[in-house]
């Protein structure tokens, strides 16, 4: 049954905006509640994971994979950046001058993902939208043109699959291109997943693996008379305990109380801003990304119809309002490139926070307080990392090596104070 429209809703933690409330819609699915029974308050567990973000809920999952007691300490887990990503799994697309180690982390990141996905698919018993999507990056304007061939460049000389093309190979590749295009490229073997299709899919097989789950805040992490970290403090003074802490909360893993100062790294919020528009037919075959004079921007298409379009990078702290220009910025520059998306419908215009390091680069591995171990950090790439990064993180628990690629991401760590910091 269509219902009529009701006006904006706010979504949870995400400030997003959705525009409508239809009835016979279904865009990217929902979030089945993990809140079943809730956590053991008496229990001890082998492992709290504070944040219940992509990177919290693939590591819980591997965890209780392994045999660990997990629990996952979020109010709304599965929200936050991940709710409002477009799911591209693009490590060629993601690689920068100047950051090579972090490239090769990306390529081993999106070599887990096939195995990764076949596996979380038959432990939730769901979907989660994991599809090839070779993509094509195309120029608006000649100086878009030549900094996309030095990219191409620099991506070349790092192994990776990349072509260039020239405009009128893009417009074949996507007839939906503008014919003002200047060229571009094609980027092979790529995917995409549904960003909450996965997050749904990851919190039915954590609690499918015996993952417990509390609803609480994490506001810090409890230490015992030695310093080692014995569990978390929740926002309704509660402690949960457990032998090893993973502190997963993005941006906001920075802000844990009761901890040494520097124990942990300097992170930021990163606004975004990403709209989703929805069609009755499909308008693109394939990812395109595309720089708009010097301004990048992407659009994703879902097996729906519906189309992703994204994103801006905002240093702006944690502002979650939805602004108007933000969001008129991205369709002008969408229209740019593909000029039949003035035929769809404005859906959903959302913000999301991603945690930005000094580098850009994750940090996962143990701190220097005893028992605590930290997976954040991970910018835009925090679905294309999550697989590899869960690998990380129970690689440290069991006491094992983490993936070679990791090695020059581990966790700085100074000489922190030995009083907490509260």
């Amino acid at each position: 049954m269509r219902t009529e429209y009701t006006g904006p809703i706010r979504l949870p933690a995400t400030g997003a905006w959705r525009i409508d409330d239809r009835g016979d819609r279904n865009i990217g699915g929902m979030i089945p509640s993990p809140h079943v029974g809730g956590p053991d308050t008496r229990a001890t567990y082998d492992v709290a994971v504070a944040g219940g973000g992509v990177i919290g809920l693939a590591s819980a999952w591997t965890l209780a994979r392994d045999g660990h007691r997990v629990v996952v300490v979020d109010p709304e887990p599965g929200h936050g950046a991940v709710w409002v990503a477009a799911g591209m799994l693009a490590p060629a697309n993601e690689a920068h001058f100047g950051e090579e180690p972090l490239v090769r982390l990306l390529v081993a990141a999106g070599q887990r993902w096939p195995e990764f996905a076949r596996a979380l698919e038959e432990a939730a018993g769901a979907t989660i939208g994991f599809l090839p999507s070779e993509t094509v990056v195309v120029a608006c304007d000649a100086s878009d043109r030549t900094a996309l061939d030095q990219l191409l460049g620099f991506r070349q000389s790092m192994g990776l699959g990349a072509r260039r093309l020239s405009a009128s190979e893009c417009r074949r590749a996507v007839p939906a291109l503008s014919p003002a295009i200047r060229g571009g490229a094609e980027v092979p073997d790529e995917h995409q997943v549904d960003n909450r299709l996965l997050v749904g899919a990851l919190i039915a097989a954590c609690r499918n693996a015996g993952v417990e789950f509390s609803s609480a805040r994490v506001e810090g992490v409890e230490l015992d008379r030695s310093g080692a970290a014995r569990g978390v403090v929740t926002d309704d003074a509660t402690t949960l305990v457990a032998d090893t802490v993973v502190a997963a909360m993005g941006w906001q893993t920075s802000e844990l109380r009761g901890l040494p100062v520097g124990a942990l790294p300097e992170l930021r919020p990163v606004k975004g801003h990403i709209l989703r528009l929805a069609g009755s037919a499909p308008l693109l075959n394939r990812t395109v990304r595309g720089m708009v004079h010097g301004r990048s921007i992407y659009l994703v298409p879902r097996l729906d119809h519906s189309v992703v379009v994204g994103a801006t990078v905002e240093e702006v702290g944690a502002d979650l309002r939805v602004q108007a220009g933000a969001v008129y910025s991205l369709l002008e520059d969408a229209r740019a490139l593909v000029p039949g998306i003035d035929e769809l419908e404005l859906v959903e215009s959302a913000v999301g926070l991603r945690p930005g390091s000094t580098d850009n680069a994750p940090h996962v591995g143990w701190t220097d307080v005893p028992g605590l171990a930290i997976a954040t950090g991970h910018f835009r790439n925090g679905i294309l990392m999550a697989p590899i990064t869960a690998e990380a993180v129970g690689a440290l628990v069991n006491g094992s090596e983490p993936p070679a690629e990791f090695a020059p991401f581990g966790v700085r760590q100074p000489t922190g104070s030995a009083v907490p910091s509260r």
